[in-house]
């Protein structure tokens, strides 16, 4: 039988050198990286491999010796350190991420969240499967059970014969504050939604563009729901009878993520409820599986855009801001998908209209997450640049005619400077 653990037994479960896995966002367990940060000086050498770690640590200001932290998507609580080149960060697709650190690391433990164990002796993982349901019977867990976390349907079940060990903390999940949904937003995501067919599936992002889709959509019907972060709106679009996912090619009925990360209404949706199902993101995010879906639209966000319809979604300013995450996954998915339709979000400005976002260049440091090869449709709120199968020169066309009127002379001047039109 699975023990709790004490702080030795815990302690002693790490080896020197050792390489611990954290899930994303609630699946961080904080009363076992409190452990390791108390009692650091009894470690040697550990790293800590996490996605979009949620709270600000004094291991990951690099104030212990004895424990790293290596990011692969930052956050509030990694952005800054990284800026002060005090700790790593990793590039990846997110549907490569745990093939990635089966590679690159010795895949010592699992820390994570879970739901209290059922009466067959299960827990679940609760809010997530991401990169960490894959190695369930594979790889040491070391779980942290909450009371508070929702029991959830999926292949993130883990039955207490494959934990190395557990305690017990009960915290409140932490709640994703919803974007402002401005005028903008509204005319991009009206864009959208005119594209959006009953019984198409959908992958769905986070933002304010995102919610006002979703906002938009409570009269479609037959809509189905296969995307990697589960957002809030769903329970709206739901409870309004949009989404059934009847017409999906996998998975039908099933609403499908990898991790759900919104606010209390959210989690109570997804607890004990069959309907949600949450499945490794190496499943969810591969762009083989997203075809399956015939009919799958993705809709995202960017940065900023150039010309030639490359995509800066990762950085801001050229300045690094959070990581690639899955936007690559759905762009090649829907491209490979038989009637798959991909939009990458943006206002057409900054700062109160005096930047444009769409640009003869990128500014300097940016890095390109979706490629020119991959972008379907750009968005602003001054409609669509449909970009598949069209030239250099009239992809640039129909940017600058999505770009704010204020910049689109001079983006025509440069361009035609540039040798981009013809």
């Amino acid at each position: 039988m699975t023990k709790k653990l004490s702080i030795p037994d815990l302690i002693g479960l790490i080896e020197p050198g050792a390489d611990i896995i954290i899930p994303i966002a609630n699946g961080e367990p904080i009363r076992l990286l409190d452990l390791l940060e108390e009692h650091a000086e009894q470690l040697s050498g550990v790293t800590i491999h996490q996605m979009l770690a949620l709270r600000p640590r004094p291991y990951i200001e690099g104030q212990f010796e004895q424990l790293k932290h290596v990011s692969y998507f930052l956050s509030g609580a990694t952005r800054k350190v990284y800026q002060q080149a005090k700790l790593e960060l990793v590039p990846n697709n997110f549907h490569e991420v745990p093939r990635m650190l089966k590679k690159i690391t010795k895949m010592s433990m699992i820390m994570t969240v879970a739901s209290p164990m059922d009466e067959h002796g299960y827990f679940t993982l609760g809010t997530q499967a991401d990169y960490v349901a894959e190695f369930i019977g594979k790889v040491p867990f070391v779980l942290e059970v909450n009371n508070q976390m929702p029991k959830t349907y999926g292949r993130n079940q883990i039955h207490v014969s494959q934990v190395a060990g557990f305690v017990e903390h009960n915290a409140t999940l932490i709640e994703e504050k919803s974007s402002e949904i401005g005028e903008k937003d509204i005319r991009i995501a009206s864009s959208v939604t005119a594209d959006i067919e009953n019984g198409d599936t959908l992958q769905i992002g986070i933002g304010s563009v995102p919610n006002a889709v979703i906002s938009m959509l409570k009269d479609h019907r037959h809509l189905g729901i296969h995307t990697e972060m589960l957002p809030d709106g769903i329970v709206d679009l739901v409870n309004a009878g949009a989404v059934d996912g009847t017409r999906k090619f996998t998975h039908p009925g099933k609403i499908i993520a990898t991790f759900a990360y919104g606010t209390k209404k959210l989690y109570v949706f997804i607890d004990n409820n069959p309907g949600v199902e949450f499945l490794p993101v190496s499943l969810v995010n591969d762009p083989r599986e997203i075809a399956k879906e015939k009919n799958i639209v993705s809709i995202n966000a960017t940065t900023e855009v150039d010309l030639f319809g490359q995509c800066a979604s990762e950085t801001v300013g050229g300045k690094y801001y959070s990581s690639s995450g899955g936007q690559i996954d759905f762009a090649r998915g829907v491209r490979f998908a038989e009637n798959g339709k991909g939009y990458i979000c943006l206002q057409s400005t900054a700062k109160n209209d005096s930047i444009s976002r769409i640009k003869l260049d990128l500014a300097p440091g940016s890095v390109v997450t979706t490629g020119k090869n991959d972008v379907d449709n750009i968005v602003t709120e001054y409609g669509i640049a449909r970009l598949h199968g069209v030239s250099l020169s009239e992809r640039a066309k129909r940017l600058i005619g999505i770009a704010h009127p204020n910049f689109r002379e001079e983006l025509l001047f440069e361009a035609k400077k540039r040798g981009i039109l013809i």
